[in-house]
Protein backbone atom coordinates (compact mmCIF):
# COMPACT_ATOMS: atom_id res chain seq x y z
CA UNK A 1 0.00 0.00 0.00
CA UNK A 2 1.31 3.84 -1.03
CA UNK A 3 0.74 6.54 0.73
CA UNK A 4 -1.40 7.72 -1.82
CA UNK A 5 -2.91 4.91 -3.29
CA UNK A 6 -6.23 6.42 -5.12
CA UNK A 7 -5.14 9.67 -4.90
CA UNK A 8 -5.26 12.05 -7.79
CA UNK A 9 -2.87 15.24 -7.97
CA UNK A 10 -2.41 17.90 -10.05
CA UNK A 11 1.23 19.83 -10.26
CA UNK A 12 1.90 22.73 -12.22
CA UNK A 13 5.45 23.79 -13.52
CA UNK A 14 5.78 19.95 -13.65
CA UNK A 15 7.68 19.81 -16.88
CA UNK A 16 11.36 19.62 -14.92
CA UNK A 17 13.02 20.66 -11.70
CA UNK A 18 11.39 20.39 -8.28
CA UNK A 19 7.88 19.89 -9.85
CA UNK A 20 9.26 16.82 -11.90
CA UNK A 21 10.45 15.41 -8.65
CA UNK A 22 7.49 16.02 -7.11
CA UNK A 23 5.71 14.38 -9.40
CA UNK A 24 7.50 10.94 -10.12
CA UNK A 25 7.98 10.78 -5.45
CA UNK A 26 3.87 10.94 -6.08
CA UNK A 27 3.80 8.49 -8.14
CA UNK A 28 5.64 6.04 -6.39
CA UNK A 29 3.75 6.89 -3.46
CA UNK A 30 0.89 5.05 -5.23
CA UNK A 31 -0.87 8.95 -6.76
CA UNK A 32 -2.59 9.21 -10.36
CA UNK A 33 -0.65 12.56 -11.20
CA UNK A 34 -1.36 15.34 -13.89
CA UNK A 35 1.39 17.01 -14.81
CA UNK A 36 0.43 20.86 -15.72
CA UNK A 37 2.90 23.39 -17.90
CA UNK A 38 3.28 25.43 -20.36
CA UNK A 39 6.29 23.73 -21.99
CA UNK A 40 4.14 21.23 -23.77
CA UNK A 41 6.91 18.60 -25.28
CA UNK A 42 8.90 18.82 -22.12
CA UNK A 43 5.80 18.40 -20.17
CA UNK A 44 4.88 15.27 -22.69
CA UNK A 45 7.94 14.05 -21.98
CA UNK A 46 7.86 13.74 -18.52
CA UNK A 47 5.07 12.48 -18.11
CA UNK A 48 5.86 9.30 -20.24
CA UNK A 49 9.09 8.65 -18.44
CA UNK A 50 7.08 8.61 -15.11
CA UNK A 51 4.75 5.99 -16.62
CA UNK A 52 1.24 4.98 -17.20
CA UNK A 53 0.07 6.85 -13.49
CA UNK A 54 1.16 9.95 -15.03
CA UNK A 55 -0.79 12.17 -17.79
CA UNK A 56 0.12 15.71 -19.43
CA UNK A 57 -2.04 18.71 -19.72
CA UNK A 58 -0.82 22.07 -21.17
CA UNK A 59 -1.50 24.92 -18.53
CA UNK A 60 -0.66 28.69 -17.92
CA UNK A 61 -1.01 29.45 -15.02
CA UNK A 62 -2.14 32.72 -15.34
CA UNK A 63 -4.92 31.74 -17.57
CA UNK A 64 -8.28 31.61 -15.54
CA UNK A 65 -9.51 29.14 -18.44
CA UNK A 66 -6.88 26.77 -18.44
CA UNK A 67 -7.39 26.27 -14.82
CA UNK A 68 -11.33 26.12 -15.28
CA UNK A 69 -10.64 23.68 -18.12
CA UNK A 70 -8.09 21.50 -16.41
CA UNK A 71 -9.92 21.47 -13.39
CA UNK A 72 -13.20 20.18 -14.93
CA UNK A 73 -10.93 17.37 -16.83
CA UNK A 74 -9.60 16.18 -13.88
CA UNK A 75 -12.74 15.47 -12.16
CA UNK A 76 -14.56 13.74 -15.32
CA UNK A 77 -11.63 11.82 -15.79
CA UNK A 78 -10.82 10.87 -12.13
CA UNK A 79 -13.67 11.77 -10.37
CA UNK A 80 -11.69 13.87 -8.13
CA UNK A 81 -9.04 16.18 -7.33
CA UNK A 82 -7.06 15.31 -3.65
CA UNK A 83 -3.71 17.14 -4.28
CA UNK A 84 -2.97 20.12 -5.62
CA UNK A 85 0.90 21.82 -5.91
CA UNK A 86 0.99 25.34 -7.12
CA UNK A 87 4.87 24.86 -8.05
CA UNK A 88 5.16 27.37 -11.45
CA UNK A 89 6.91 30.66 -11.04
CA UNK A 90 9.70 32.33 -11.93
CA UNK A 91 12.59 34.07 -10.23
CA UNK A 92 14.14 36.86 -12.80
CA UNK A 93 16.41 39.12 -10.89
CA UNK A 94 16.42 42.94 -10.73
CA UNK A 95 17.17 45.56 -7.75
CA UNK A 96 13.88 47.92 -7.43
CA UNK A 97 15.56 50.32 -9.67
CA UNK A 98 15.92 48.50 -12.69
CA UNK A 99 12.32 46.49 -12.00
CA UNK A 100 9.94 47.64 -14.81
CA UNK A 101 6.29 47.98 -14.16
CA UNK A 102 6.02 45.59 -17.03
CA UNK A 103 8.26 43.14 -15.11
CA UNK A 104 6.91 43.39 -12.05
CA UNK A 105 3.81 42.58 -13.48
CA UNK A 106 5.11 39.55 -14.99
CA UNK A 107 6.18 37.97 -12.12
CA UNK A 108 3.16 38.48 -10.24
CA UNK A 109 1.39 37.25 -12.70
CA UNK A 110 2.80 34.05 -12.67
CA UNK A 111 4.20 33.77 -9.39
CA UNK A 112 0.87 35.32 -7.19
CA UNK A 113 -2.01 35.05 -9.70
CA UNK A 114 -0.94 31.42 -11.04
CA UNK A 115 -1.39 30.53 -7.74
CA UNK A 116 -4.54 32.56 -6.55
CA UNK A 117 -6.51 30.69 -9.48
CA UNK A 118 -4.85 27.51 -8.39
CA UNK A 119 -6.63 27.60 -4.99
CA UNK A 120 -9.69 28.90 -6.11
CA UNK A 121 -10.42 26.36 -8.62
CA UNK A 122 -8.63 23.95 -7.14
CA UNK A 123 -10.76 23.87 -3.85
CA UNK A 124 -13.95 24.13 -6.09
CA UNK A 125 -12.76 20.85 -7.50
CA UNK A 126 -11.71 19.06 -4.56
CA UNK A 127 -15.23 19.87 -3.03
CA UNK A 128 -17.09 18.68 -5.97
CA UNK A 129 -15.70 14.99 -4.44
CA UNK A 130 -16.37 15.60 -1.19
CA UNK A 131 -13.08 14.13 0.14
CA UNK A 132 -11.28 17.27 1.46
CA UNK A 133 -7.44 17.85 -0.08
CA UNK A 134 -4.19 19.00 0.38
CA UNK A 135 -2.75 22.39 -1.09
CA UNK A 136 0.54 23.02 -1.41
CA UNK A 137 1.86 26.10 -2.67
CA UNK A 138 5.51 26.58 -3.07
CA UNK A 139 6.98 29.28 -1.71
CA UNK A 140 10.61 30.06 -1.32
CA UNK A 141 13.24 31.41 1.41
CA UNK A 142 13.07 34.52 -0.74
CA UNK A 143 9.73 35.08 1.55
CA UNK A 144 11.91 35.39 4.55
CA UNK A 145 15.10 36.77 4.06
CA UNK A 146 15.29 39.77 1.13
CA UNK A 147 17.85 40.12 -1.53
CA UNK A 148 18.29 43.02 -2.96
CA UNK A 149 18.23 42.07 -6.62
CA UNK A 150 15.17 40.02 -5.91
CA UNK A 151 12.63 42.70 -5.59
CA UNK A 152 9.70 41.53 -7.21
CA UNK A 153 10.61 37.56 -6.52
CA UNK A 154 10.95 38.51 -2.96
CA UNK A 155 7.41 40.15 -3.09
CA UNK A 156 5.77 37.36 -4.73
CA UNK A 157 7.07 34.89 -2.59
CA UNK A 158 6.11 36.54 0.90
CA UNK A 159 2.50 37.19 -1.06
CA UNK A 160 2.37 33.21 -1.63
CA UNK A 161 3.05 32.91 2.03
CA UNK A 162 0.23 34.82 4.01
CA UNK A 163 -2.14 33.68 1.33
CA UNK A 164 -1.65 30.33 2.01
CA UNK A 165 -2.91 30.92 5.19
CA UNK A 166 -5.79 32.78 4.31
CA UNK A 167 -6.68 29.69 2.42
CA UNK A 168 -6.20 27.57 5.12
CA UNK A 169 -7.93 29.82 7.09
CA UNK A 170 -11.30 29.87 5.08
CA UNK A 171 -11.01 26.37 4.27
CA UNK A 172 -10.83 25.14 8.05
CA UNK A 173 -14.19 27.64 8.98
CA UNK A 174 -15.89 26.67 6.06
CA UNK A 175 -15.60 22.78 7.23
CA UNK A 176 -14.22 21.52 3.39
CA UNK A 177 -11.45 19.04 4.95
CA UNK A 178 -8.93 20.91 3.01
CA UNK A 179 -5.18 21.80 4.19
CA UNK A 180 -3.74 24.59 3.15
CA UNK A 181 0.77 24.64 3.38
CA UNK A 182 3.63 26.58 2.02
CA UNK A 183 7.07 25.05 1.21
CA UNK A 184 9.92 27.73 1.37
CA UNK A 185 13.04 25.95 -0.57
CA UNK A 186 16.16 27.18 0.05
CA UNK A 187 18.84 27.29 -2.88
CA UNK A 188 17.96 24.16 -4.91
CA UNK A 189 20.43 22.71 -8.09
CA UNK A 190 17.56 23.18 -10.69
CA UNK A 191 17.69 25.13 -13.73
CA UNK A 192 15.69 28.50 -12.58
CA UNK A 193 18.52 28.42 -9.89
CA UNK A 194 21.28 28.36 -12.76
CA UNK A 195 19.72 30.99 -14.83
CA UNK A 196 19.71 33.54 -12.22
CA UNK A 197 23.65 32.24 -10.90
CA UNK A 198 24.46 33.05 -14.73
CA UNK A 199 23.40 36.22 -14.56
CA UNK A 200 25.97 37.41 -11.32
CA UNK A 201 29.40 38.60 -12.35
CA UNK A 202 31.35 34.86 -11.07
CA UNK A 203 28.86 32.60 -11.10
CA UNK A 204 31.06 29.90 -9.99
CA UNK A 205 31.69 31.71 -7.20
CA UNK A 206 28.17 32.65 -6.29
CA UNK A 207 27.20 28.52 -6.01
CA UNK A 208 30.44 28.13 -3.61
CA UNK A 209 28.86 30.85 -1.44
CA UNK A 210 25.57 29.33 -1.67
CA UNK A 211 26.49 25.93 -0.89
CA UNK A 212 28.59 27.11 2.50
CA UNK A 213 25.53 29.27 2.88
CA UNK A 214 23.66 26.18 4.24
CA UNK A 215 24.47 24.72 7.42
CA UNK A 216 24.27 21.27 5.86
CA UNK A 217 27.14 22.40 3.65
CA UNK A 218 25.57 21.44 0.21
CA UNK A 219 22.95 22.82 -2.62
CA UNK A 220 19.30 21.03 -2.41
CA UNK A 221 18.20 18.84 -4.77
CA UNK A 222 14.25 18.59 -6.07
CA UNK A 223 14.10 15.40 -4.28
CA UNK A 224 14.43 17.02 -1.02
CA UNK A 225 11.99 19.71 -1.63
CA UNK A 226 9.69 16.36 -3.10
CA UNK A 227 9.92 14.50 -0.08
CA UNK A 228 8.53 17.67 2.05
CA UNK A 229 5.54 17.58 -0.71
CA UNK A 230 4.93 14.16 -0.08
CA UNK A 231 4.71 14.19 3.47
CA UNK A 232 2.09 17.25 2.99
CA UNK A 233 -0.02 15.33 0.30
CA UNK A 234 -0.21 12.01 2.43
CA UNK A 235 -2.67 11.71 5.95
CA UNK A 236 0.63 11.88 7.30
CA UNK A 237 0.51 15.64 7.65
CA UNK A 238 -3.37 16.12 8.29
CA UNK A 239 -3.26 18.54 11.68
CA UNK A 240 -0.75 20.71 9.52
CA UNK A 241 -2.26 23.61 7.71
CA UNK A 242 -1.16 27.62 7.36
CA UNK A 243 1.85 26.41 8.28
CA UNK A 244 5.33 27.76 6.75
CA UNK A 245 7.50 24.01 5.74
CA UNK A 246 11.11 25.27 5.02
CA UNK A 247 14.02 23.14 2.93
CA UNK A 248 16.62 24.91 2.99
CA UNK A 249 19.38 23.17 5.09
CA UNK A 250 19.29 25.82 7.44
CA UNK A 251 20.42 29.03 4.96
CA UNK A 252 18.11 31.06 7.13
CA UNK A 253 18.95 30.38 10.83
Amino acid sequence: MGKLDNKVALITGAAQGIGKSCAEMLVEAGAQVVLADVQQEEGQKAATEIGEKAAFRNLDATSEADWQETCDWIVDTYGRLDILVNNAGISPAANIEDTSLEFWRKVMGLNVDGVFLGCKYGIGAMKKAGNGGSIINMSSGAAMRANGNLTAYNTSKAAVAMMTKSVALHCGQTKTGIRCNSVHPGTIRTRMVTDYVNTLPDPAAALEAMSSGSVIGRLGEPEDVAQMVLYLASDESSFITGSEMVVDGGMIL
